[in-house]
């Protein structure tokens, strides 16, 4: 059989201590109704019902798909039923119940979710192909198309072995299949939710097997699908069984708080009940209870725990708008814990949730939180994509005639189908996927062009860039954040504005340094598979940096790199002709601290031997000059425009990049008399050329040359220095 578990334990609350994994007990949100195996399988073993008349054994479906569907065509659903009964007629769980309760318990799980009739149809025949005689050939002719898919991807998820070496290629087919029909993971989901409430008699080895891939994998994704429903029950059954203490623990916790006379969150709902009726806002005030891994995590996280800690008040409004208006009532009339304010409504989360969270205080100093939503809002935060119907079905005007469209698809979705195209192979992909899962926090940035982009929690701005770009991203040079220049390895947080600054080169290359700051599987696979393709030049990237500073210090003519030695060295080729002095046959030197050219401002000043040092007027030297009644000698600039002046790139880490640099100041005209780059920091890097040019008039033309080079973000002339007084 395909399902794991073959065991069916009696649901509801189980009293008193007992072995092995066990249904939480806490108080649910609503009465889920639950099937009666033993009725239904009594049911079963009779047969189907007379043609046209709905099997009693579907009573349970029907009535939880119509309270959702009042409209909904029960056709399918019969045929669906009678075909899967007389499939699996005569296969037995090892619990002694006919096969067929457990198509029909996956199928009433969707259901109370609201799933669509479709959805439901495909869920009663998903084990059909596999485990008996049925033919997708023959579920395409009775039920379409559309059904005869999501049988195909389900059943192709059941062909799971759950050893390691079968994971990562099974996982990587689940997400292809999920891909191009979020339903598919849907029935996969709540066909594990009932396995789990079933797996009382395997064996203690392949419980904890089962629960640890449902912990690492399916739970996540159920996170990203929005199935809340299904997210927090399986991860009750799958801490009792992983941590049956911590369980134990917690199950006492909830016990000993029911039975308390006082309750703190009856009392302030009956307070926010009381201020929006005042207020003439038509909401309801409910208390939802915190499920069992939630109550565990909030007494690591607090310690002891408050009667307030053990749920939240939810409020159901209308319309988007009473949502607010029932904050600020709440705000005006509480006490508000303001730190506790997150709007997920104006900007939602990626799994399609919506809502207001707030909290407020109580005078014994607890504080409840308080999650405000309205009704279709709260459908979707239950049910996630399921709530959706179907996404596919196109619009009567839609020229698509039926084409698969999937306009709700959730972004984490398409980046991880993504990314598991681009791995290079099955373990990468699963240990990536299992990272990229363990990420249960993401964050929403901004682009400057209005739209969002979704990253995980930590994110940077290498992973921006490979979301924003894909593959083009390899250009990427730098980036703005908030308006200001940030390097690539900046991590981002929720709400920031990212402008991703993108190099000319098509065949530019990516820094193997990213990899220390890539935090999402798009920016990683795609860094490593142009590693991985040019291990050439990947070996190269880590001798380039070094390489480079190497070349410029060697360059024919280059000078010293040790600015302040280079201060104390005359200059190779003064360039006196181009100032005139009072002092007519003096030695003119330009000083080295301010690199003066024209058309500067210049002060000049006499010097031991007779000789003149020139200036800038702003140089810090000048004042102390003067302060010091160093004879001043008047200079201008004369006809002659050769100069000499000392520059400063700012750039960022990459390939190359000194080479090119250097090679657009020599298209340029400019001759390098000396260059310092600096150790590279925060994947920056400062460098410093002090070069001549036959004409001053140049100067701007070589400056645009340097910042138009990918990856220079910034030129200026050096900024005066204090000078010695020998000047």
């Amino acid at each position: 059989m395909s399902a794991e578990a073959t065991n069916s334990v009696t649901p509801g609350p189980m009293p008193g201590a007992v072995s092995g994994p066990v249904t939480p007990t806490a108080p649910r949100r609503k009465a889920r109704p639950r099937i009666d195996l033993r009725r239904l399988g009594r049911a079963a073993l009779l047969g189907p019902a007379a043609r046209g008349r709905l099997p009693d054994a579907i009573s349970h479906v029907v009535d939880a798909h119509r309270a959702h569907h009042p409209d909904a065509d029960l056709e399918p659903l019969r045929r669906a039923y009678v075909l899967a009964e007389s499939s699996h007629r005569g296969q037995m769980r090892k619990s002694g119940e006919p096969y067929i309760t457990h198509p029909l318990a996956v199928t009433l799980i969707l259901a109370e979710l609201g799933a669509e009739t479709t959805t439901l149809t495909a869920s009663l025949l998903h084990d059909t192909v596999e485990d008996t005689d049925v033919t997708l050939d023959q579920v395409r002719d009775q039920f379409g198309e559309e059904v005869r898919y999501l049988v195909d991807g389900v059943t192709k998820l059941e062909k799971v072995d759950y050893g390691a070496a079968a994971e990562p290629e099974t996982f990587r087919k689940m997400l292809v299949a999920t891909g191009n029909d979020v339903r598919v993971m849907s029935i996969k989901l709540a066909d594990r939710l009932h396995n789990m409430r079933t797996l009382g008699v395997m064996r203690p080895e392949k419980q904890e097997r089962i629960a640890k891939v449902t912990r690492d994998v399916l739970i996540p994704l159920a996170e990203r699908l929005g199935v809340q429903a299904l997210k927090t029950e399986l991860e009750d059954l799958v801490f009792a069984i992983l941590h049956p203490e911590e369980y134990a623990h917690t199950r006492e916790l909830i016990v000993r708080n029911a039975a308390r006379s006082d309750d703190p969150l009856a009392e302030v709902a009956d307070e926010m009940r009381t201020v929006l009726r005042e207020a003439d806002i038509p909401a309801e005030v409910l208390i939802r209870p915190r499920h069992f891994v939630s109550v565990h995590r909030v007494s690591r996280k607090r310690g002891r725990l408050r009667g307030s800690d053990f749920g939240r008040l939810l409020v159901l409004v209308n319309e988007d708008a009473d949502c607010y208006g029932v904050l600020g009532e709440l705000h005006t009339c509480m006490t508000p814990v303001v730190s506790e304010f997150k709007d997920f409504i104006a900007v939602p989360k990626f799994n399609l949730y919506q809502s207001l969270h707030t909290a407020v205080a109580r005078e014994d100093g607890q504080v409840v939180e308080v999650l405000i939503r309205t009704h279709q809002m709260h459908k979707v935060a239950e049910a996630g994509v399921v709530a959706l119907g179907n996404p596919y079905a196109p619009a009567p005007d839609d020229p698509a005639d039926g084409e698969r469209v999937d306009p709700t698809r959730p972004g984490w979705l398409s980046r991880l189908l993504d990314w598991q195209e681009a791995a290079p192979d099955p373990d990468h992909f699963w240990s990536t996927l299992r990272e990229d899962l363990a990420q249960d926090r993401e964050i929403t940035v901004f682009r400057p062009d209005g739209g969002t982009l979704g990253l995980p929690e930590g994110a940077t701005c290498v992973d921006a860039a490979y979301a924003q770009y894909g593959e083009d991203a390899h250009a990427c040079i730098g980036a703005r954040v908030n308006g200001r220049l940030a390097t690539l390895s900046t991590v981002l947080r929720d709400g920031d504005t990212v402008q991703l600054l993108m190099g000319q080169d098509p065949a530019s290359e990516p820094s193997r340094e990213w990899l220390e700051h890539a935090h999402t599987p798009a920016a990683r696979i795609a860094i490593q598979r142009w590693l991985a393709a040019h291990p050439a030049q990947a070996e190269a990237q880590r001798t380039d940096a070094q390489n480079a500073q190497d070349r410029a210090a060697h360059r024919p003519g280059a000078g010293v790199p040790d600015p302040d030695a280079a201060a104390e060295q005359p200059a190779a080729r003064p360039a006196a002709g181009s100032v005139l002095t009072d002092r007519p046959g003096a030695a003119v030197r330009l000083a080295r601290c301010c690199t003066p050219v024209p058309p500067d401002e210049i002060a000049g000043f006499a010097v031991r031997g007779g000789a003149v040092t020139v200036h800038r007027a702003e140089c810090a030297a000048v004042a102390r000059m003067r302060d010091g009644g160093r004879a001043e000698v008047g200079v201008r600039w004369g006809e002659a425009t050769e100069c000499r002046v000392t520059l400063v790139a700012e750039s960022f880490v990459r390939p190359h990049l000194l080479a090119d640099l250097t090679e657009a100041m020599a298209l340029e005209g400019a001759e390098i008399v000396s260059a310092t780059v600096e150790p590279p920091t925060q994947q920056q890097v400062r460098h410093t050329y002090t070069v001549e040019l036959p004409d001053a008039a140049r100067l701007p033309a070589l400056m645009r040359a340097m910042r138009n080079v990918a990856g220079v973000y910034d030129v200026s002339r050096a900024q005066p220095q204090p000078q010695p007084q020998g000047g």
